[in-house]
């Protein structure tokens, strides 16, 4: 991954934000008060805000709409690929090719059953799996959410008979499964035709391995939606607490690791030199935030 210009000083210009175990807390869907005032206040202040998140723009934005952010405020979206405005305008979106797509679909079934892809469209049909059932024995949670927008197709080879390609591809298993499976996949053919980003929790032994086109990331997304803003990479704090974060913490000048994020993860973070914010449960987005408004702005947030 490229990195973006710097120089010697720079104020901090935008904030790039992972949503779950970041801005949401550890049970429900709800952003906290103190989150949401935080974000708009930021953007009073000139600073832009994009959230960044693993979630597809459909299951993202009525999340973030709440919050009372400008319709401008950008969306990164599954896990980089696809990159919209919060009012839905479409910026970038990178495409799975269709026959690696469809070649996937048999590599995969050897993980579980759970190959979900996910297509840029509207509707039932955006989410497409082979079975419902071992999805739903897996994920319950992510299915009962997400079912208006799921199709079922028996093989599911055949959701690619009208040509259309994904924007991601994603299974998920135990941490040892998920592990299992991003390494016969590294030392598979698609090795050098897909990019490869796992989202772990640990305390429900649950991992989600997202398939994407090769090259891409939360991060090379946040570097492209930089280049466009020409702004460099000591004007950027991206915040986040799981390993698909790790690319975008990686690419801004200014990376914030989430107190929750797991023990391993945190001990990278430390290594590499990241700040450690506090946990999700006690918004610690908003503190973070709280802080850059008052240390280079002289703006104190009100409560």
């Amino acid at each position: 991954m490229s990195q973006l210009p710097t120089r010697s000083s720079s104020s901090i210009k935008l904030i790039s934000i992972d949503i779950d175990g970041t801005l949401l807390p550890s049970a429900g869907t709800i952003i906290s008060e103190r989150n949401r005032r935080a974000l708009r206040q930021a953007e009073s202040a000139g600073i832009e805000i994009v959230i960044a998140t693993g979630r597809r723009y459909a299951y993202a934005a009525p999340l973030i709409h709440p919050v009372g952010l400008k319709l401008e405020t950008v969306l990164i979206t599954s896990n980089g690929t696809v990159t919209r405005t919060l009012a839905g305008e479409r910026i970038e979106r990178a495409l799975m090719p269709v026959e690696r797509a469809r070649e996937l679909c048999g590599a995969l079934r050897q993980f579980g059953g759970t190959t979900v892809f996910t297509f840029d469209r509207d509707g039932c049909g955006e989410l497409v799996i082979e079975s419902l059932k071992q999805l739903h024995a897996r994920i319950a949670l992510w299915v009962e959410a997400n079912r208006s927008w799921i199709e079922e197709v028996r093989p599911l080879e055949r959701a690619f008979d009208a040509d259309e390609a994904p924007v991601q591809g994603m299974i998920c298993g135990t941490l040892d499964e998920m592990d299992r499976a991003q390494a016969w996949l590294e030392n598979s053919p698609f090795a050098e035709r897909i990019e490869m980003h796992q989202t772990r929790y640990p305390v429900r032994d649950l991992s989600v391995l997202d398939i994407l086109p090769p090259g891409w990331s939360k991060g090379v997304a946040l570097e492209k939606l930089a280049r466009r803003r020409g702004l460099l990479r000591e004007e950027i704090m991206a915040i986040g607490d799981n390993y698909n974060d790790t690319e975008m913490l990686k690419s801004a000048g200014h990376p914030v690791l989430m107190g929750n994020a797991s023990q391993e993860l945190l001990a990278s973070g430390r290594a590499w030199g990241w700040r450690i914010a506090p946990a999700n449960d006690e918004d610690g987005v908003a503190q973070v935030i709280e802080d850059v408004l008052c240390n280079q702005l002289n703006v104190s947030v009100v409560e």
